[in-house]
This record gives structure tokens, sequence and C-alpha cells, in this order.
């Protein structure tokens, strides 16, 4: 991995500079350096995995994640499982690259858009197949299961526009009004979260809702039930006091 990036603490000591507050100064460059190197460690597992699960054909997805204010993104065209801790990629929130030699993601104004509006510490991009085919079919992901309530209710689904361009990220952003998941249309899915195995989950539990609205939506002559919103906000209630609590 790259060191010296401008990733670190930002302080330059000169030759006369406190010998105390320059070793505070290399400690805390020392402590961002790991940090950055273990989210870059579990960005590529999450990349790979996402295609493991079938979420994403080659390098068809793209993942990031925020240290600080750095935020790390897959590279543009690089298959995951050829990814190097040297491979790292990290921009500013200005979008100005601050760490590594490759190209980032064409996706990358999607992302920023998340995080400049949004408290978003990871966010995840798939091309996953039955969540891009209901992209194509519906405006609003119809209310199949209660888990919809998890990313903040009934998923929306983003008009289309060409990838990598602002309108893109301008036509999720609004999708994502008060949700944490969103649909593309004709492309695939968006979540967010405050991690990256929050945000896969989010992905993987959008993927599963599509799939089991077209399966229920197969059978002649059959239309599956749905849920009202008033179930959808009881749940939503239920799950704030959800999981474990220390």
């Amino acid at each position: 991995m790259t060191s010296d990036a401008t990733y670190g603490t930002g302080a330059d000591h000169g030759a006369d500079a406190d010998h105390g507050a320059g070793a505070a100064g290399e400690v805390a460059a020392r402590d961002t350096r790991d940090a950055v190197e273990r989210a870059w460690r579990a960005l590529v597992a999450t990349a790979r995995r996402s295609v493991a699960d079938g979420l994403v054909v080659g390098t068809s997805g793209n993942v990031s994640v925020r240290v600080g204010a750095l935020i790390l993104l897959t590279p543009s065209g690089v298959p995951y499982d050829r990814l190097r801790p040297e491979d790292a990629v990290g921009v500013g929130l200005d979008g100005r690259q601050i760490l590594g030699t490759l190209t980032p993601t064409s996706e990358l104004p999607l992302h920023l858009a998340v995080y400049r509006n949004t408290g978003a510490g990871a966010v995840v991009h798939t091309h996953a197949v039955h969540a891009t085919a209901v992209s194509t079919l519906v405006d609003r992901l119809p209310l199949v299961h209660y888990m919809a309530a998890a990313m903040g209710g009934r998923i929306r689904t983003a008009p289309y526009a060409t990838y990598g361009t602002e309108e893109l990220a301008e036509n999720a952003l609004r999708a994502l009004r008060d949700r944490t998941g969103c649909l593309l249309r004709n492309h695939g899915t968006l979540t967010y979260g405050d991690t990256l195995d929050q945000a896969y989950d989010r992905t993987a539990q959008l993927e599963w809702m599509c799939r089991v609205w077209l399966t229920a939506s197969a059978l002649p002559g059959r239309s599956p039930s749905l849920l009202t919103e008033e179930q959808l906000a009881e749940v939503g209630e239920r799950l704030r006091g959800y999981g474990q609590h220390k």
C-alpha cells in the first residue's frame, strides 16, 4: 500500500519541531495507515463476496468504505481476485484522488453523492439479477416482505441515466430519500450503511425480496399478497429493538 499519502495526519514537522509532538504525529500517522489498510482488506473481501454470492458478474459492481475524510473504492475494470494491498484507491469528498495510482470506479459520482448527503460509512452497488429485473418492471418494489422496513420503507426505483454520470447520482439520491437502498432502472442496486457488513446485508436482502416478488408473481392466475404501509410501519418500530445491545 502506498505510504506517505495525503490521508495521514497532515502535520509538517520541521527540524526544530518538538520531539514529543513529532512522536505523537508519527503514532497518529501510523494508526491512520493501519486503519486504511484494514478498511481496504475489508473492502476487497466484500467485493469478492459479491461475486461469490452471484450479485456481481466480473467487475460490474463496485464497493466503497469511508475512513475519516478518505473514501476507499474498488478501481475501474480490475477483477476483484487480482486486487492487492498496493492497489488501494482513495479519494476525498471532493473527488480528488489522494491514494493509489489506479483509476477509481466509473461510478465515483454515485458513491460521492451518497457520502456527501448521508451519514454512510460504506456503499455497495451491484447488478444483481433479480433486482435488476424488477427495476425494469416497477417504480417501487411491491411490499412483498417486511424486511423493506429495515431499509426505511418501500424501495423506490431511480429513473434510468447513463452509468457514471451526475444525472444517475442525482436520480439515486431522490430514490434514497429516507431510505438506505434503492433500485436503479435497467441497472441494479444501491445500498449504504454504517459499515460494509451492513451495506452488504441490505444489498443481499434487497435482491432476495426482488426474487421473492418475481417468483410469486410468476404463478399463472395468482397475485402475491402484499403488506400495507401500516403493517410495514409496525415492523419498523419492532426492528428498532432488534439484535444484541451492549
